[in-house]
């Protein structure tokens, strides 16, 4: 059987694990580390350097090195190296093509399947964009999953016993998030995640040069621009101060000249970590917004976390460390390297792939990170505006899952519409990420507000089912949207979709409720209207849950619907055909 590796492919490191003797492991690279920079630079000659080599060179030809192209990740930005551009997933297929080469020579054997994490927040464009650049690579990408998810696994593996609900914080080089989850029984059940894909560690450091640079009467984007060389350098040596205020208050920085050069007479700035915390301020107040929204989302208040994981080297920061101890009330657990957490996560996870026995107790849950939706029209007055969004499946739900809302048609003698299917929380679908669309013919003549009932199937490998039905002729209609398992085979794919057919659960079709109903708006008519409300109050609860998708409700409301007829002394009997 061939091995899968499990791959972080983080904004300023990257590493590679894989699942061994009933542990994961990091693979070393050819230089003996186990992180390799997510730096690419390309020589006068063509040559492409990756990794420690090409840092080295960014010092001294900064215009020949590109790093922090992760937060570019779907998007159509480019970046020239000499003569040759590069997109954001080709520079990344650079750094995976370079573990995988790493890992087939400490393995000894071919290496063509990955698990590789991503940021939680990063969007269908991002993680399509990651996909491609595992192709690129010669990799196919088994999963997609979360980094958060990833850093969980570590410490749910090595605690199979533990019961309890924690937080993730994931500050790494680029991205900041946040996952609540719960551990139970072997079991990680993430209830929420967010996150922003602009704030990272490189951010910090930003902060620091610009502070320094000001010390000199430099302002940051002159300087890089007419003195490149100097920002370079100085750049590494405010990463260093970073990294020194970890156990210093106080750190020295040394200037260097235009030429990039640092010599005995050079300049240097003292600057102590309070300075360095009052400039970086907006940074950390940043992340109460997302770790806010985490906690909302699971209706869960700070104190019903009972322990706070920190991942990502950032999170070394005391700064980090201070805001989670005030702001969730609990002191940070980092059992684990947190710059090594989330690759050995995502071995463990391609350990789950390969069914393999020591993780064969292990289930994980995850959620939907983004809201699916569709387009609609708004009335305002006799003017129809398009463009508005409404959410079917909300974010944060547990995956697999599918959902139904019913929608009308907007004109008299409508006969179709086209769905437009969009991914993102924004009010307007201008604002969100189109994914597909899906045409809708036959609808019988009729007035305005014939029902289109619009179900949403979404699968943990990333697949999308759309479906519409018409009530009034039984007519369906269908579009899967792959976008997310951009490397399963077609086979794959349609197994998987046949799988989504047991997640769904559509009671609307079932004759026994549609009879339910009929014979319910019945009576409303013929009850005293001194207990009207209370029926018609009972029938909507039980057509909404006909739509949610939720078992346990449904039958709730249905028993619920069927006591209240009794409590209002009318019988209802169920005919054998609909037992």
């Amino acid at each position: 059987m061939s091995r899968i590796v499990g791959i972080d492919l983080g904004t300023t490191n990257s590493l590679c694990s894989v699942f061994a003797d009933g542990k994961p492991q990091l693979i070393p690279n050819a230089h003996g580390s186990v992180m390799t920079p997510s730096v690419v630079g390309r020589l006068e000659d063509g040559q492409i350097l990756v990794g420690a080599a090409a840092k080295d060179l960014r010092v001294t030809q900064p215009e020949r090195c590109v790093s922090g192209f992760k937060r570019w990740m779907g998007t159509d930005r480019e970046t020239r190296l000499g003569d040759r551009t590069f997109t954001p997933p080709e520079l990344s297929s650079l750094v995976l093509r370079s573990l995988r080469d790493d890992a087939e020579a400490f393995l000894s054997t071919n290496i063509s399947e990955a698990v590789i994490t991503v940021p939680a927040y990063f969007n269908d464009a991002q993680r399509r964009a990651t996909r491609l650049a595992a192709e690129l690579a010669g990799l196919k990408a088994r999963r997609i999953i979360n980094e958060p998810t990833a850093a969980a696994l570590t410490y749910g593996f090595h605690e199979p016993q533990a019961d309890k609900k924690l937080i993730v914080i994931d500050l790494g080089g680029g991205t900041f998030d946040v996952t609540l989850m719960e551990v139970f029984e072997g079991t990680l059940e993430i209830i929420s995640t967010a996150g922003e894909s602009f704030l990272g560690g490189e951010d910090f450091t930003d902060r620091l040069v610009a502070t320094v640079l000001k010390t000199i009467g430099e302002h940051v984007e002159t300087a890089e621009l007419k003195k490149p060389l100097l920002v370079a350098r100085l750049r590494e040596q405010c990463e260093r101060a970073k990294c020194a205020f970890h156990d210093a208050e106080e750190a020295v920085v040394r200037i260097p000249d235009e030429q990039g050069e640092i010599n005995e007479h050079a300049r240097s700035a003292r600057v102590r970590r309070s300075t360095f915390e009052k400039v970086v301020k907006p940074l950390i107040d940043r992340l109460k917004a997302p770790v806010g929204k985490a906690l909302r989302d699971g209706d869960c208040s700070p104190d019903e976390v009972d322990e706070v994981i920190l991942v990502g080297g950032a999170t070394r920061m005391p700064l980090v460390s201070s805001f989670a101890r005030e702001y969730l009330k609990a002191d940070p657990l980092c059992s684990f390297n947190p710059d090594e957490v989330v690759a050995l996560g995502a071995g463990i996870q391609a350990a789950l792939i390969m069914d393999d026995a020591a993780v064969e107790d292990m289930v994980m849950t995850d959620v939907c990170p983004f809201t699916l939706g569709i387009e609609t029209v708004k009335q305002f007055g006799h003017h129809m505006q398009e463009g508005y969004y409404v959410p079917v499946i909300h974010r944060n739900t547990t995956i697999p899952v599918s959902r139904e809302e019913v929608f009308s048609t907007v004109y008299a003698n409508q006969n179709s519409v086209r769905i437009n299917i969009y991914q993102g929380e924004a009010r307007k679908v201008k604002d969100n990420l189109k994914l597909g669309e899906l045409s809708v013919d036959g609808i019988p003549p009729g007035p305005a507000g014939q029902q289109v009932c619009v179900r949403f199937t979404y699968d943990i490998n990333g697949i999308i089912e759309v479906e519409a039905y018409l009530p009034q002729t039984g007519a369906k209609f269908q579009t899967v949207l792959t976008q997310h398992a951009a490397d399963l085979t077609e086979r794959e794919i349609a197994d998987a979709v046949r799988k989504m057919q047991d997640v769904k659960f559509y009671p609307r079709e079932d004759v026994r409720n549609q009879r339910l109903i009929l014979f319910c708006e019945k009576i409303v008519g013929e009850i005293s209207p001194l207990h009207r409300q209370q029926l018609e109050e009972a029938i909507d609860v039980f057509e909404h849950s006909m739509s949610s998708g939720d078992r346990e409700r449904f039958e709730q409301s249905r028993i619920g619907l069927l006591l209240m007829l009794s409590q209002l002394g009318i019988e209802y009997e169920e005919t054998d055909d609909e037992q």
